[in-house]
């Protein structure tokens, strides 16, 4: 959802505050309103990208620096949000750590032909130059940058390690988890081993797109969070973002962290240190608020599908939100 124009336009006049609304806002630091921006923002909504699309397949796309900085202006120019956030996909580590990564069209998402099974397997990852086989997302970055000019902060972001693992176990998504949770319980030293591999290679991913991209904030996305109960979180997916967080932290950007369906550990979330918490729609922003810290943002939280709905019943929903 967006503002109306009259606020958007007295507060986009200048430069500064437009580039700095999120930044502030996620250092809970005074803004003039709360920005506003979209998770899959650049996407099939939009007919732009869907003319970019059209024309290369996905990976082509995240892997082209011209391309991947067209499609994250997009909904800038058109929807008129206050920050950009980079097109990729969380799934770019496990690839660049040596695993074969294919998408194909209409069959299901990405997928891994050949998931990690054995202790082998984990010992070839190969973390050598990993980040610098992620330079196009690099590259990508500093040209968003070049030709936002300034408009509004470029989110950089990297999926947390536990959900990376679940995928690089169980070779793409799972109705059940089946593979990656009976390594949780019967082998978890090797499970560990592999969290902390990953946990290497999102950290050096994450270090470069401030250096060298020069994204203002990062998000680690833990989709997959809401499949552990509360001491297997606590236990296989928090030490290891809290991990990211210190190291990113110290590149001097704001992180947010956004551990889906993670809510009965909010208070341990925000012991991370992490500067903002996104909350999924499952969870009520005032309970959410009365959990955590004062120091600590929310983002969030409306349910994507309410976007079906009406246009008075998404904008009394994103009050209700606001007001909570």
């Amino acid at each position: 959802m967006t503002p109306t124009p009259d606020t958007r336009d007295s507060v986009t006049s200048s430069n500064s505050i437009a580039e700095h609304l999120l930044v502030r806002a996620a250092r809970c630091q005074p803004t003039p309103r709360r920005p506003v921006w979209m998770m899959r923002q650049a996407g099939r909504y939009l007919p732009e990208y869907r003319a970019v699309r059209a024309k290369t397949d996905f990976l082509t796309l995240c892997k082209t620096p011209e391309l991947a900085a067209e499609v994250t202006i997009q909904p800038v120019d058109i929807v008129g949000v206050d920050a950009a956030i980079i097109f990729s996909d969380i799934l770019v580590i496990p690839e660049a750590l040596g695993m074969e990564l294919v998408v194909e069209e209409g069959k299901g998402g990405p997928r891994f032909p050949n998931p990690i099974r054995t202790e082998e397997q984990i010992a070839s990852l190969n973390l050598d130059g990993v980040e610098e086989r992620l330079g196009y997302v690099y590259d990508a970055e500093a040209l968003t940058r070049k030709n936002l000019d300034g408009r509004v902060p470029l989110i950089g972001f990297a999926g947390a390690p536990w959900t990376l693992a679940t995928y690089m176990i169980e070779g793409g998504g799972s109705r059940h988890f089946a593979h990656v949770k009976r390594l949780l319980y019967a082998c978890p030293e090797k499970l560990h081993r592999l969290l902390d591999t990953i946990t290497e290679a999102v950290i050096r991913y994450l270090r470069l797109q401030v250096r060298e991209g020069g994204v203002d904030v990062v998000q680690i996305f833990d989709t997959w969070a809401g499949i552990l109960a509360k001491k297997d979180f606590l236990a296989f997916a928090l030490p290891y973002m809290e991990r990211i967080v210190r190291e990113i932290q110290a590149e001097g950007v704001p992180v947010i962290l956004f551990p889906k369906g993670a809510t009965s550990s909010l208070r341990e979330i925000a012991a991370t240190g992490a500067d903002a918490v996104s909350l999924d729609w499952t969870v009520d922003p005032g309970e959410a608020r009365s959990l955590l810290p004062d120091g600590v943002a929310l983002q969030g939280n409306l349910d994507p599908v309410l976007l079906y709905a009406d246009t008075d019943t998404i904008a009394r929903a994103t009050r209700d939100m606001l007001e909570s």
